[in-house]
């Protein structure tokens, strides 16, 4: 396994890292489907052993994953040798009472709970979980000035900010003044990596680190769905009527991934290599954050940890996907 600085900070993460989204099973969050179908701790844990054997010590996690349930679960499942982890967490999607989640007493109060659901003292890197900071921005500056508070306080030693757009980011970052921004970033949309783009621009400017969740595109980019038969969600999966899903958007990309295939091999596994080194080859992204739901998951994804891809192989897969 290899690792890679976060930021400026010295926190070295490994490349390949994971994240717990899936560890909430399903969940909503006022009334809209914010979860994956449940899964079984017993392989979670199965997983999650054969993952720190190999190298892996960043999990990235959130408040709003299951409510509090992924953060419980991580935290039984890596047991004592939780304290030797990168362990990153989120606040900003689950409201609970609050008017709004950016409330300064809201973030002080989840990253409570967060530590204690996660057994720590400190949270190695906290994020803005998105760039709505209420109408005219309204919470931003003292949702800032709390989350400064918690630095100070020992409570957590990186700042983040996620967010969804360009626009965000650029808005943000001078006034949150984060060390690492996250959003996601895969073959099919590197805007945010891409060199040349704003946010790229960015994050070589303040000389950020950015962690790529969704590398395998939920699992699109793996070519394992059947365009002919699309899969089924449960109510609660935040993938029921995602067009990526049906058989119109697998059928789109089919074409795409045959050309992959014509190059790097059919089977899981080389898919899973192309698709997590494809941003890892950016010098600004620090890792990748695949999911995982169990042993074989985290198998597929880490036997490609220390292949990384050539330029012509980046430029390769650009010209595959260019449309």
């Amino acid at each position: 396994m290899r690792y890679r600085q976060l930021g400026t900070s010295g926190l070295e993460v490994s490349e390949i890292s994971l994240g717990c989204w899936t560890l909430g099973g399903l969940n909503w969050v006022n009334g809209d489907p914010n979860g994956w179908a449940d899964v079984d701790e017993a392989e979670v844990k199965k997983a999650v052993d054969f993952a720190l054997d190999a190298g892996v010590n960043h999990f990235d996690n959130a408040d709003v994953y299951g409510n509090g349930k992924a953060e419980r679960m991580l935290a039984r499942v890596l047991g004592d040798k939780a304290k030797k982890m990168v362990v990153a967490t989120k606040v900003g999607w689950f409201p609970g009472t609050a008017a709004h989640a950016y409330e300064p007493a809201h973030i002080r109060h989840q990253c409570e709970q967060s530590l204690v659901n996660l057994r720590r003292e400190t949270l190695d890197l906290y994020y803005f979980h998105h760039g709505d900071f209420g109408p005219n921005d309204q919470y931003l500056d003292d949702a800032v000035a709390v989350m400064r508070k918690l630095k100070q306080e020992g409570k957590i030693r990186l700042i983040g900010q996620s967010a969804y757009s360009a626009g965000d980011f650029t808005r943000l970052v001078p006034k949150v003044g984060p060390d690492v921004l996250q959003s996601w970033g895969h073959i099919m949309d590197d805007q945010f990596i891409r060199e040349g783009s704003p946010v790229r621009k960015l994050l070589d400017e303040r000389k950020m680190s950015f962690v790529a969740f969704s590398p395998l595109n939920q699992g699109v980019l793996l070519g394992k769905f059947d365009p002919k038969n699309p899969p089924q969600f449960e109510a609660g999966d935040h993938r029921l009527g995602d067009q990526r899903f049906t058989s119109e958007g697998l059928t789109k990309v089919q074409p795409k991934i045959e050309k992959l295939k014509s190059r790097f091999g059919g089977g899981i596994p080389d898919l899973a290599r192309v698709a997590l080194q494809y941003p890892l080859a950016s010098p600004v992204v620090a890792c990748v954050i695949p999911g995982f739901r169990n042993l074989r998951q985290v198998q597929v994804n880490l036997q490609a940890a220390d292949e990384p891809l050539s330029a012509e192989d980046v430029d390769y897969i650009r010209a595959a996907f260019k449309d």
